[in-house]
């Protein structure tokens, strides 16, 4: 996927980029003083840079290194909140230009690594919401969309089998198509934060400033979550 980040590099007022400004970041989501910068979080203050002096060439093509970092894992979160492998697609790229969009914003006291995934959940969660709203005046076709995207989905859900075994490959779609139905089950807020450790390689704190929680929080919804799953797939509680 190639994402266009041709544009300014100025924020818009009142665009939704705005609600993951690092000034709502919780305690529990700021880098400690002596903490050192990360390297993509390093890249970011170099191309907030390069964009306050105007340079906006340079600044996009160091951006392309944040997406090389950040693509793989980042269309993992979305396609579990979004479960389309081409909507997954779409939200990944708004997010990343949204972020060059509004580079300028950025703070050194939040990871980069923080920041962009919030503004990339606020943007599922979006879709998410709009897709409702178009759902209720449509007539649901039949169970094409269900179905056809069976593959595609295999491919971005975790533990992916490369076995070439077909009845293999069907068990373990088999398998994931049960966790996320049993995911999908799970109480909200259990929910985000079961997706962002287990798919988006997250660790409690990092959720924490992404949702507004403290660490010690963000530990109990996982295990609750955690305990839920193996209820909902027929382990013990």
């Amino acid at each position: 996927m190639s994402v266009d980040v041709r544009m300014t590099a100025t924020a818009a007022p009142g665009d939704p980029a705005a609600d993951a400004s690092p000034t709502s970041a919780t305690p529990a989501g700021r880098r400690p003083a002596s903490a050192p910068l990360s390297e993509d979080s390093q890249l970011a203050v170099e191309i907030r840079s390069l964009v306050e002096r105007g340079d906006l060439d340079t600044a996009r093509e160091r951006f392309e290194g944040l997406v090389i970092a950040h693509q793989r894992r980042a269309l993992r979160i979305a396609f579990q909140y979004l479960r389309d492998a081409a909507e997954a697609d779409e939200a990944v790229q708004d997010a990343f230009v949204k972020v060059f969009s509004h580079i300028a914003s950025y703070r050194e006291a939040w990871p980069f690594e923080v920041w962009f995934t919030r503004i990339l959940i606020n943007g599922c969660l979006d879709r998410r919401k709009a897709r409702v709203r178009r759902d209720r005046w449509l007539v649901p076709a039949d169970d094409t969309n269900s179905g056809g995207t069976a593959v595609d989905r295999s491919a971005f859900s975790a533990g992916a089998s490369g076995a070439p075994d077909p009845e293999a490959r069907l068990l373990a779609r088999e398998r994931r198509a049960r966790v996320t139905a049993a995911v999908d089950r799970l109480e909200g807020r259990q929910r985000t934060v079961f997706m962002l450790c287990h798919y988006g390689d997250c660790t409690p704190r990092e959720v924490g400033a992404m949702i507004g929680l403290n660490e010690s929080t963000v530990r109990v919804h996982l295990f609750r979550a955690a305990r839920k799953l193996r209820a909902l797939l027929g382990g013990q509680p």
